[in-house]
């Protein structure tokens, strides 16, 4: 039973997977289905926490838009989800930035790491 669901599993995995982590600025091209169209809308914020594994992975993106702060989880292998371009990397302590919540202007920013 359990190497039939891991089969099923295998197959609903994205062949390739775009590289980020927490703390990463990042721009995800999410389609979107108005009546019998398609299009795909940019959403671009900060990467606040990665969570699972295998298919089941998710990750949520913070931004704020006019003073609120918005977040967005997607399935990591969805394919509402184009693709992901990293902006600018994060230089991070911590696994889940929940404390962004919390914070507004200049704290609210995540220094950038410079490789």
């Amino acid at each position: 039973m359990n190497d039939i669901i891991k089969e099923i599993e295998q197959e609903q995995l994205k062949e390739s997977v775009d590289e980020f982590a927490v703390g990463d600025t990042v721009k995800v091209y999410g389609k979107i289905k108005e009546g019998n169209r398609e299009r795909i809308q940019v959403f671009e914020g900060t990467v606040i926490k990665r969570q699972g594994g295998s298919n089941r992975e998710t990750f949520t993106v913070r931004k704020n838009s006019n003073g609120v702060g918005v977040e967005k989880t997607w399935p990591l292998h969805s394919p509402n989800v184009e693709k992901i371009e990293v902006v600018r990397r994060g230089k991070i302590r911590r696994a889940k930035l929940f404390y962004l919540r919390q914070r507004s202007g200049k704290s609210a920013k995540v220094k950038e790491l410079i490789r």
